[in-house]
């Protein structure tokens, strides 16, 4: 269970184990909420901290604020990148637990932006005959990774969309670069922008969206809103990016795979509110509880 900006695990470790007990399965499964570290004075200024939650020791891998949502190399010397370092925990994982059938990794807000980034440039498929099936749940993240250079159209209330288009990459030219799109890829991440896409398209991926994400009101954390050029291409709000990714999706990437939007009633940008609700149990805790 991924953290978001403020890097609160503690809150998202919560949220994750109050739905397994709602959905009666934590007799069988194991939450686990990393951490990745940030150093404390760069935490306090970039405001990606939160009270309670451990602080870096010596000899931890160290991200900035930013930079470990995009898979970006560790800034403490060892040059290690954040995907690489939740493919080394999957491995720990499967090591350890040998019985393990299958590994989600779900992620709220920046949290969510980890994981739907993350999906295409896993080591793990999960599809290596002996090893865990992987599951991927992307919960209300800024922005998201698009693997065309197409961006949605909105009806003129911004409810709906309309269609894609391709927009004048002039007037945004970071609009398709990374972490919006696949120009630019950086090398550690070791793929192609066409290996990335497909193995995103084969992904067992659900969605999900907090019904009262969608405007700048009190709750929905707009102040940490990317609302660069490239962000805006995608929708106004988190919901209606949501929403617009997964028609994208079922349009134009993975139209065999029907991957709908989960909208949860009720709640805005607070992963207490959208992973224990009954709306999120199937995507987060599987389809057969």
């Amino acid at each position: 269970a991924m953290h978001g900006h403020s890097r609160d695990a503690d809150k998202t470790f919560e949220a994750a184990l109050r739905t397994l007990r709602n959905a009666d399965a934590l007799c069988d499964t194991l939450v686990v909420a990393p951490l990745f570290q940030v150093a404390a004075d760069k935490a306090v200024a970039g405001r990606c901290n939160t009270v309670g939650v451990p602080v870096a020791q010596p000899g931890d891998l160290l991200w900035t604020c930013g930079s470990w949502l995009e898979g970006a190399r560790s800034v403490s010397g060892s040059n290690v990148g954040s995907f690489a370092a939740m493919d080394a925990l999957v491995d720990e994982l499967a090591r350890r637990w040998p019985g393990v059938r299958t590994i989600t990794v779900a992620g709220f807000s920046a949290g969510g932006q980890f994981v739907q980034r993350y999906i295409a440039f896993t080591r793990h498929d999960g599809t290596a005959a002996g090893r865990p099936a992987m599951r991927y749940v992307v919960a209300d993240p800024s922005t998201w990774l698009y693997f065309d250079p197409v961006r949605p159209q909105f009806s003129a209330d911004g409810a709906s969309v309309t269609g894609f288009a391709v927009p004048d990459a002039a007037a945004c030219p970071q609009m398709n670069r990374w972490k919006y799109g696949t120009d630019d890829l950086p090398a550690y991440l070791g793929r192609t922008a066409a290996q990335a896409r497909r193995q995103y398209a084969q992904a067992d991926i659900s969605y999900l969206e907090g019904a009262l994400d969608s405007s700048d009101a009190r709750g929905t954390a707009y102040r940490v809103l990317d609302k660069s050029c490239a962000a805006l291409a995608q929708g106004p709000f988190r919901m209606q990016r949501g929403l617009a990714y997964a028609a994208y999706d079922r349009k134009l990437l993975a139209p065999d795979r029907r991957r709908e939007v989960v909208v949860v009633p009720g709640c805005a940008h607070d992963v207490a509110c959208v992973f224990p609700s009954e709306a999120a149990r199937a995507a987060l805790v599987g389809p057969t509880r």
